[in-house]
């Protein structure tokens, strides 16, 4: 919608703008190893633990943590007995915005108290599983940078049974963003490398079904600082909201 802006795009802005609320090394760490978990653990064959590798070396994680990392997503690490879960929280935000978390933890009793705390300093509240998961569908999502030909874009989404696609155009980026079902993801992938696209990322996605508008300067303020406050824990993987705020309300 003109003149508003999804989560998705607003991470991706402020992310851009303000480094200083990158993920930690503890974070990117724990994507590799989930990366390695989920696919096979060599980068060359699996798209996600490169794209996890490429965000932790470009954070300056060493090499080192980069390999065990890896270990322990695929169950070679031997100096190591921690197991972590992978675990989905629920919760509001001001105005009812259902928001999801996704974690990686070795505590999930830390884990929940952090969020939860979270949630209560910054005008939310973390609800119990199931209360807001079924206004989200979970998608593939691979992301194309640098100038698109729709109609190319078009038949090489349809030849990898791809849902749809959306564009997008900013001041620092142009691209698309292709979206498929979850197990398509990795065929999705290649398919639109095979066709010369810019292939800069793919990774599993919760997409809401509708969206809340956000106008209020105040609830975008408290909506802000409760999805940075939730993304800077350690154990946080992920955070996905269902809001559009006014693109003039974004602070970055």
């Amino acid at each position: 919608m003109a003149g508003h802006s999804k989560w998705a795009n607003i991470k991706r802005q402020k992310e851009r703008v303000d480094a200083k609320k990158g993920k930690t090394f503890a974070q990117l760490s724990r994507g590799i190893i989930v990366a390695a978990r989920h696919g096979i653990p060599d980068p060359t064959g699996n798209f996600q633990l490169r794209t996890a590798i490429e965000k932790a070396k470009a954070a300056g994680i060493p090499n080192d943590n980069i390999e065990r990392a890896i270990a322990k997503g695929a169950g070679t690490y031997e100096n190591d007995d921690t197991i972590y879960e992978e675990i989905r929280y629920e919760g509001y935000g001001s105005g009812g915005v259902a928001i999801l978390i996704e974690a990686f933890t070795d505590n999930r009793n830390r884990t929940a108290a952090d969020l939860r705390s979270a949630f209560n300093k910054n005008g939310g509240n973390l609800g119990e599983t199931g209360c807001v998961s079924w206004m989200f569908d979970q998608k593939g999502v691979v992301r194309l940078e640098g100038k698109i030909n729709e109609e190319s874009l078009l038949e090489a989404s349809l030849e990898g049974e791809a849902d749809s696609y959306e564009l997008f155009a900013d001041e620092e980026e142009i691209g698309a963003e292709v979206f498929t079902s979850v197990s398509n993801l990795d065929i999705l992938t290649q398919s639109l490398k095979d066709k010369n696209f810019n292939v800069t990322e793919a990774e599993l996605r919760w997409i809401p079904n509708n969206n809340i508008e956000i106008n209020d300067p105040d609830q975008a303020k408290f909506l802000l600082r409760l999805m940075d406050a939730l993304e800077s824990l350690d154990d946080v993987q992920n955070v996905t909201a269902n809001f559009e705020i006014a693109e003039e309300l974004i602070l970055v």
